[in-house]
């Protein structure tokens, strides 16, 4: 191993930033608009994202950290106060509210365009940063939670459509598609992937979407990694072997995410990252799950994914969106590792995840038509007029009439 001096490691980072993108994959500060300003921020005469804001994010501390590719998440909670609830077919306003989170993004950066490009190919990330000189930050989207796409694939298909790039399978809630982990911890059976999650696997291949691990079972993730024809993502994980939490990734895991091609990206809430006998969380716990992941599966695997202003604080030294910088060097010193292999983690495995993904989708397109399924337990409720309207063809109502329930509390005229 290389020892590099503080010197050294201070050179060789100015000479890759400039090139080389700091990504981060996971990101809440949607949702602080959401919840305190609901998404009024250009009216707000006190919110000014240039200014320093007591956040976690702000323009001066992305560019002070270096930031170069954004994955903002469009998360909406789930939508029962009962986390562990289990009847799915509620109506809920959950597309409203992932569409607002969708849109106040957008906004903010056309608000802010001097220093924020939205982008939506891997390709695009990189040329962005690089033909501004560093100026413009990359920004694309992700979803965090199956439950926010309310039973549907053509939600799925939307969420592409606008800008969506991963979406994570579960929040902390089980949907039809998966388990999450909390259920598991909280006594509920890990059920893992059902067939319609199969099926949804398949159309975000299609599509390009990134599947994305963070918040599901163990019993999910080794699912999914038999399953997915793409590289998959951990956008906000850490390593179960040093922090015993059921939401962490465990080796037999992370094995099978380096034969994926996969990404494991590590969260920064101190939660995550405390080791059994530390008192206090500090950056060096970060280091030392990166460095677990790099000794057990490689550099190809790693990257960052902060979930800052989703969480109360990060660790001493990684306090918001300014100190990347700060965990970078401080990782290169702990690993003597090449300026490939740093690049690598500072977001290059990232892209190529993206990239790879968008590969996998242009092979499936010309072959495999959209996913048509539906899930199983769905009701479908229509009021008795619809009877009256033309038939597509002869006998096309009896098709689905066993599935269907006809009121007549409504009347056409």
């Amino acid at each position: 191993m290389t020892v590099y001096s503080v010197e050294d490691i201070e050179k060789k980072f100015n000479n890759i930033i400039s090139n080389f993108p700091i990504v981060d994959t996971h990101n809440n500060f949607p949702y602080n608009l959401r919840a305190q300003l609901h998404n009024e921020f250009e009216t707000t005469k006190e919110f000014n994202f240039d200014s320093l804001l007591t956040t976690h994010t702000d323009l001066v501390k992305m560019k002070e950290g270096k930031i170069g590719v954004q994955f903002f998440s469009c998360w909406i909670e789930c939508k029962d106060d009962n986390m562990f609830y289990q009847d799915f077919d509620q109506p809920n306003n959950i597309v409203r509210d992932t569409l607002e989170q969708i849109d106040v993004v957008k906004r903010l950066v056309d608000e802010y365009s001097h220093s924020f490009k939205f982008v939506h190919t891997a390709d695009e990330s990189l040329a962005s940063y690089r033909d501004s000189g560093n100026k413009k930050i990359s920004v694309t989207l992700g979803i965090e939670g199956l439950h926010q796409v309310d039973l549907s694939l053509a939600v799925v298909r939307q969420y592409y459509d606008l800008g969506v790039r991963y979406i994570t399978l579960t929040h902390n809630c089980d949907n039809p598609f998966a388990t999450a982990a909390s259920s598991v911890t909280g006594g509920l059976p890990d059920k893992g992937l059902t067939d319609y999650g199969k099926d949804c696997i398949k159309e975000m291949n299609i599509l390009g979407m990134i599947v994305d691990l963070s918040h599901v079972s163990h019993k999910t993730m080794l699912d999914v990694l038999k399953v997915t024809k793409a590289p998959v993502l951990f956008s906000h994980s850490s390593v179960y072997s040093l922090t015993k939490h059921g939401r962490n990734v465990k080796d037999d895991v992370l094995k099978l995410v380096k034969e994926n091609g996969g990404v494991v990206c590590i969260n920064f809430f101190p939660l995550f990252l405390k080791q059994e006998g530390h008192d206090e969380v500090t950056v060096d716990d970060a280091v030392a799950h990166i460095k677990y992941i790099v000794d057990l599966i490689g550099w190809d695997h790693v990257g960052f994914g902060s979930d800052f202003d989703g969480i109360p604080q990060g660790p001493v030294g990684l306090e918001d969106v300014s100190k990347y910088p700060d965990l970078i060097k401080k990782v290169w010193k702990a690993t003597g590792a090449t300026e490939e292999d740093i690049v690598k983690m500072m977001g290059m495995n990232i892209l190529r995840v993206w990239k790879e993904c968008e590969i996998v989708s242009g092979k499936m397109k010309n072959k495999v038509k959209p996913v048509e399924s539906n899930w199983d337990q769905r009701k479908w409720i229509f009021y008795e007029y619809c009877r009256e309207f033309p038939e597509i063809f002869p006998g096309a109502y009896k098709i689905k009439e066993k599935e269907n329930v006809f009121k007549d509390t409504q009347k056409l005229f």
